[in-house]
């Protein structure tokens, strides 16, 4: 009897995400770059595909995507992110490319799920109580949270309202508090001087 040949099982994944991202890279169609984005972002979610996906440098094409003008794609992008960024090996990446800036800049989307995205990765890009990146933790990102702790969507007040409480230091969201009672919006307010006197 002949003996079957041993096939790997995730030689079939690997190609076939290849081929997505070969596709999203040579496709001049939003709308195809928009499916192979929110599809990759998808695949992000299981684990048995994140070697597949650092392999194919999948993150920084979610890093890069997050500076499109397209709404979608940065939803899309952010999305896979937050899905990628729960291993260790994932959020060293992003942390060791400069990520966060970007990840932040999600933080002032019009888009609902974008900006939910934004604070989850934050969240897991963080490690509780001592920040070895404290720009995870900015004054601007503990301001953004503090505004979003007020928010009328439960979802964004509850996330907001772990990340104040879970990953930010009680004197820093003193000090986001006492700089936003002198702003609107997070926008510093015209500074007033004395008369001088004569």
């Amino acid at each position: 009897m002949a003996q079957k040949q041993k096939v790997e099982p995730h030689v079939g994944r690997l190609g076939y995400l290849q081929a997505l991202v070969t596709e999203f890279q040579e496709t001049e169609s939003q709308d195809a770059k928009e499916q192979v984005l929110a599809n990759l972002a998808n695949f992000a979610y299981d684990p048995s595909n994140y070697q597949y996906l650092r392999q194919l440098q999948v993150l920084d094409l979610f890093l890069d995507s997050l500076s499109e003008e397209n709404e979608s794609l940065v939803e899309f992008a952010i999305g896979g992110l937050c899905n990628l960024c729960a291993d260790r090996a994932n959020k060293e990446h992003i942390l060791q490319v400069g990520g966060i800036p970007l990840i932040t800049n999600c933080l002032s989307s019009p888009n609902e799920e974008t900006v939910l995205s934004a604070v989850t990765t934050l969240m897991y890009l963080s490690s509780p109580g001592a920040g070895s990146h404290p720009e995870l933790t900015s004054l601007p990102v503990v301001q953004c949270m503090l505004r979003f702790s007020l928010s009328a969507n439960t979802r964004l007040r509850n996330l907001a309202q772990i990340f104040l409480e879970d990953y930010c230091s009680p004197t820093q969201v003193a000090e986001a508090r006492s700089w936003q009672a002198h702003s609107a919006l997070g926008i510093p307010l015209p500074r007033t001087e004395a008369p001088q006197q004569s």
